[in-house]
């Protein structure tokens, strides 16, 4: 079981990625204009300043996979959105449907 506080801090970046996404989006495509005119750059200067005022934690590259049930950061299956030891005990216990375990 992962500790409550990490989960805690998963739940807020998830959070703020999805309150700061529009925002960082709309900075982003500013940045990436090729454009190279005196006004797009200072646009593209004032773009990358505001992107630095934002949280860092609203990145959704901050973002890390963990087990609904568990909290288990490693070995996270995103078809079932739980950790493989999880998949495996309800696998064997029959709560998933159309999952048993392969013999051969």
């Amino acid at each position: 079981m992962a500790k409550e506080s990490m989960k805690a801090r998963e739940r807020k970046r998830e959070r703020m990625v999805a309150r700061y996404a529009n925002k960082r989006e709309q900075l982003t495509k500013v940045l990436k204009s090729t454009s190279t005119s005196e006004e797009v750059i200072n646009q593209k200067w004032d773009a990358m300043m505001a992107l630095q005022k934002i949280p860092a934690n609203s990145a959704k590259i901050r973002l890390h996979n963990r087990c609904g049930l568990t909290g288990r950061p490693r070995g996270y299956m995103r078809h079932f959105g739980i950790s493989r030891v999880t998949f495996r005990e309800m696998a064997l216990a029959g709560k998933i449907p159309g999952v048993r375990k392969a013999s051969w």
